[in-house]
């Protein structure tokens, strides 16, 4: 239940802040005003508060940032919305504190009683709190493809549906596997011998890692045999004759200085060190210069292998590794293809045995909705009998489906619309193409009311459900709205008499201009203001002392006071 709300710089309010103590069963909230004045301040504030998405044109001119925030009480039956509080680590508190701040960047930041939330938890939440019905709501009905969604609504249906749709879904993937498969399986021995070619010609090859950069490398040694054997041999020979002889010269005059003179021992050493030193380096040149050669034929053979390594990679892959990669996912295709008839086999089995569960949930889930169909039928004629639809007749009417799991859908077999008929004697027909704007208000309210009576909801919000009716259908809509807040917290946005006479809360918006600023003011109204409020709405300027006493007469009738 919605007990306070609390709303800073949103259009044209500056400051605003409303208590609803209406005890616990709930109560009728009515805002009444001039059109333009501001009323729907408090959709846009719930809307707000649920999530929604909003522009930073919203927030009130010169302001950097706009706040709404509000206080439910959580009914402690409310099993569902208490798990979803403890899952987000909100508490199990009896008090709720949601509060959106929207800066003029267009960023917002959710709270949950006082800790941080998404947009996703908020709106979750604000679903368990209150249900809104505006206008767009009765454009809706005009909508077949919607009923069905509110006929699974009213019959605790969607549990079953949202099963079904799960196994629609797969058993969609799985038709379409097994399809790709029969199709590969027409083409799969021209695949095979393809593959088998593909995987010879790899395999023929003998490739190793990193073996064309090793290769390349052959190839510039090979075409430059001639220079690196004449560099090596000169170099060879620098070393192993001049250098030699003088190392070894130097190393026996070390040897006699060190003999004379032991402080010049470890230079001696050092400098001996460096000869044998060059001796393992002219060791090493004369392997290198012996392991040169001016081969052609290899110069030949190298060339060829570069050569078909490149015409694979053409085929297969940038490098030698892509070709190998390439090779290794032939292999597993190859062997998928070889298993191929099992595989279609085993998934044939699967899709059977999930088209079967499927049928056997939607059948299931047809029995129900016929069930509901008729509960809901009889339902809606109780409680348009008592919104002035004395003998209307409403009805939900199937389209005929053949029952294959091919024309099935995520929702199942059915194809239904709400057929209906203001009038006795005249043949029920689709709301797009009879229903006024009056009676799509009164459907839409019935509707509420029955949804209103399925869950866990307490705060019913109505948007100008009023739009369109008058006379006898305004009292009627006037005593349901009044029934329903018997045991529901309602909020009625209205323009008409009857039902703000009902009210056990009276708001009033309007606006006024105070330093140049035009501001929305909400005040709530004293039984003598509820007076002059309700003569505005009945006769405008044009008051009398008739519209005065009907005025008081429609308080009294609606029980604001005796």
């Amino acid at each position: 239940m919605l007990c306070e709300l609390r709303v800073r710089n949103l259009a044209l309010i500056e400051s605003l802040e409303l208590g609803f103590d209406q005890g616990e069963t709930g109560g009728l909230v009515v805002m009444t005003g001039e059109t333009g004045a501001g009323k729907s301040i408090m959709l846009r504030a719930i809307h707000l508060l649920s999530g929604g998405r909003a522009s930073s044109d919203w927030i009130r001119s010169g302001a950097d940032s706009c706040e709404v925030e509000a206080l439910f009480e959580v009914n402690p039956r409310h099993h569902l919305l208490l798990q979803k509080l403890d899952e987000g680590g909100f508490g199990r508190e009896s008090s709720l504190v949601i509060k959106r701040i929207m800066s003029s960047a267009g960023r917002s930041r959710f709270y949950v009683n006082g800790s941080l939330a998404t947009a996703k938890i908020v709106s979750g939440l604000t679903t368990e709190l209150l249900s809104v019905a505006s206008q767009h709501d009765h454009q809706q009905l005009l909508q077949p493809g919607l009923h069905l969604d509110y006929l699974d609504t009213l019959g605790d249906l969607w549990p079953d549906r949202l099963v079904l749709g799960a196994i629609h879904k797969s058993w969609q993937g799985k038709k379409t596997a097994l399809s790709e498969l029969r199709q590969q399986e027409q083409e799969k021995e021209q695949r095979q011998d393809f593959l088998r070619f593909q995987l010879s010609e790899i395999r023929e090859a003998a490739l190793q890692p990193g073996e064309d950069e090793l290769l390349l490398a052959e190839k510039k040694k090979l075409k430059n045999a001639e220079t690196l054997i004449s560099l090596s041999q000169a170099t060879h020979r620098l070393l192993s004759y001049d250098l030699m002889d003088n190392l070894t010269t130097l190393r026996q005059n070390l040897v006699q200085l060190a003999a004379i003179d032991p402080g010049i021992v470890k230079l001696s050493e050092d400098i001996s060190g460096y000869s044998f030193l060059a001796e393992d380096y002219v060791h090493e040149l004369k392997e290198y210069r012996d392991s040169l050669q001016n081969d052609p034929y290899r110069q030949e053979q190298v060339a060829e292998r570069l050569d078909l390594i490149q015409q694979l990679k053409r085929k297969y892959g940038v490098s030698v590794e892509s070709i190998l990669d390439f090779a290794e996912q032939g292999e597993v295709e190859l062997e998928q293809l070889d298993n191929m008839d099992k595989e279609i086999a085993a998934l044939g089995k699967e899709l059977a045995a999930l088209e079967q569960d499927m049928c056997d949930k939607a059948r299931l889930l047809s029995e129900k909705r016929k069930m509901t169909a008729a509960t809901l039928e009889t339902a809606m004629t109780h409680e348009l009998s008592s919104l002035a639809f004395n003998q209307a007749s409403f009805h939900m009417v199937w389209k005929d489906v053949v029952q294959l799991p091919e024309t099935m859908r995520a929702s199942g077999w059915e194809r239904g619309e709400f057929f209906f008929s203001a009038n006795p004697g005249e043949p029920a027909r689709p709301l797009a193409k009879i229903a006024s704007g009056g009676e799509l208000s009164r459907l839409m309210l019935a509707i509420k009311c029955l949804l209103a009576r399925k869950d866990m909801v307490e705060t019913v919000i109505f948007d100008e459900v009023d739009a369109g009716i008058g006379g006898e259908a305004a009292e009627a809509v006037a005593r349901k709205i009044q029934e329903l807040s018997a045991h529901h917290q309602v909020f009625c946005i209205t323009h008409l008499p009857q039902i703000a006479a009902r009210g056990t809360l009276h708001f009033q918006v309007s606006k006024k201009v105070g330093d140049g600023r035009t501001q929305s003011a909400v005040v709530r109204l004293s039984a003598e203001s509820r007076v002059q409020e309700l003569v505005r709405m009945l006769a405008g300027d044009s008051a009398t002392e008739q519209t005065q006493a009907w005025a008081e007469e429609l308080l009294v009738k609606g029980g604001a006071y005796a």
